[in-house]
């Protein structure tokens, strides 16, 4: 597994602070030119002269920051310049010394690369990027193994709205759904080969679509049989090991470099049923540091090799104040990810949630809900992306949870556990456009705020 790799912030370049208050970075000033050399030679009959030409190409200070769209600073985008590398620090600044003028690519795991001139001038720049908004589909191991199936899925992804595939790599059970390297997966006999994610890979990105790949953590019937000494309880691994971790990141680490933009880490968490009693006593505290200290070796990986990272978490946790007994709380969960994803399955809260006598009859109501309780607990910049319910409902029904979804600017992903989709559930691009959300115009804002104050006592 690689080591961590560490993040250089502007404000150590500079001696600043990291604040959203810290000074601008110094005016870039023009540095030390770089000499090139050529020449060329005159060849006659009797004498040979050769005359060398030393060119200059001069070199800038390049500073700047980086920005969302809505203007927050955000930190740990690539910065790219005449082939130098930069991190910009935490505040979403950076400074790269002694490089020519030319294009400016920034760029983050998760984010829309952007690209801009920059001609040397000495003004900080300042780069605005906007998170890829994941409309997606799972690839059950059904359908990735089944060439028919899998074509007649990009074939639905291609024709409408869905941007994105979910592939597994590992699931649930423990097994290996490819041909892997990673030595422990075949030492413990986990690799059942489904199919050729380099192929799919290949398919996928000619139709312009984001890949994700799940990778089941510590739910693992066949390592805890294998590795009894690391199992906590029943077909679960202990979270709290090391050695628990090195499996599942050296397959993440390999899925990255196939080719996957996204890892998403399912199952990352303590068990919940009758393996619970192994970690309902220990302390909350100690299950959810264990969670968010995990993802974040996960994000110190994957993040140097482009990838993004993204945690599953259950559903029900973004509605309650503490951890259900299994380490996730969000705020915690979304300080190590790009994305945070509850299963947000209606059919799987209990009778009277909500006050409704079947939730699973209220799909527009559930998954707003969820998604509103969850989204103002996210820590900047991940982003809400819940896994939608695909199953046990109707095309229409399917639909309305999805509206839910973008009335609030969230991506989604469809869950059916046989890979079946039906393009009727899907919106479309006219629905889409009328479900965007709409900004509330600066003057009802401060109205709204006057009469808050107003009232206040």
């Amino acid at each position: 597994m690689r080591g961590v790799v560490r993040i250089v912030a502007l404000a150590m370049a500079l001696g600043a602070c990291t604040s959203t208050a810290a000074e601008p970075a110094p005016q870039p000033t023009a540095a030390g030119p770089v000499p090139t050399t050529t020449s060329s030679t005159t060849s006659t009959t009797t004498s040979t002269t050769t005359t060398t030409t030393t060119t200059t190409i001069p070199t800038f200070a390049l500073s700047g920051r980086v920005l969302t769209a809505e203007g927050d600073r955000l930190g740990g985008a690539f910065v790219d310049v005449s082939g130098i590398r930069t991190t910009a620090g935490p505040d979403g600044w950076f400074l790269v010394a002694d490089v020519p003028a030319g294009e400016v690519t920034v760029s983050r795991p998760g984010w829309h690369p952007v690209t801009v001139p920059w001609d040397g001038d000495g003004v900080p720049i300042e780069v605005a990027l906007e998170p890829i908004r994941v409309r997606a589909l799972r690839v059950s191991a059904y359908v990735a193994e089944d060439p028919d199936r899998f074509a007649s899925l990009l074939d639905l992804a291609d024709r409408s709205v869905v941007n994105a595939l979910v592939f597994d790599t590992k699931q649930e059970g423990g097994t290996v759904l490819y041909e892997t390297s990673v030595e422990e997966a075949n030492a413990i006999d986990a690799v059942r080969v489904s199919y050729d994610p380099v192929a799919h890979l290949a398919a996928a990105k000619a139709l312009g679509l984001y890949t994700i790949t799940r990778v089941v953590t510590f739910e693992d019937g066949i390592r805890a049989r294998a590795r009894p000494e690391i199992k906590l309880a029943g077909e679960w691994l202990d979270p709290r090991d090391p050695r628990s971790w090195e499996y599942p990141l050296a397959l993440a680490e390999e899925a990255c470099g196939i080719g996957f933009d996204e890892i998403q880490f399912d199952y990352v968490r303590f068990p919940t049923g009758s393996a619970a009693v192994a970690s309902r006593d220990l302390p909350q505290e100690e299950r959810v540091d264990t969670i968010r200290t995990f993802l974040e070796a996960a994000r110190a990986l994957l993040h140097p090799m482009g990838c993004a990272v993204s945690a599953d978490i259950f559903g029900i946790v973004v509605s309650t104040p503490d951890d259900q007994g299994i380490g996730q709380i969000p705020e915690e969960v979304s300080t190590a990810v790009d994305a945070v994803s509850p299963m947000v399955y209606p059919s799987h809260y209990s009778l009277g949630w909500l006050g409704f006598a079947d939730p699973n009859d209220y799909p527009y109501a559930v998954t707003a809900d969820a998604i509103d309780d969850g989204t103002p607990r996210l820590a900047h910049p991940a982003v809400m992306r819940p896994w939608l319910q695909a199953f046990w409902w109707t095309d229409a029904e399917i639909k309305e949870s999805i509206r839910a979804a973008e009335e609030r600017g969230a991506g989604w992903m469809l869950w059916n556990a046989a890979g079946n989709y039906s393009e009727a559930a899907l919106p479309t691009v006219d629905e889409l456009a009328e479900w965007a959300p709409q900004e509330v115009p600066e003057e009802s804002t401060t109205t709204t705020t006057s009469t808050t104050t107003t009232v206040a006592p």
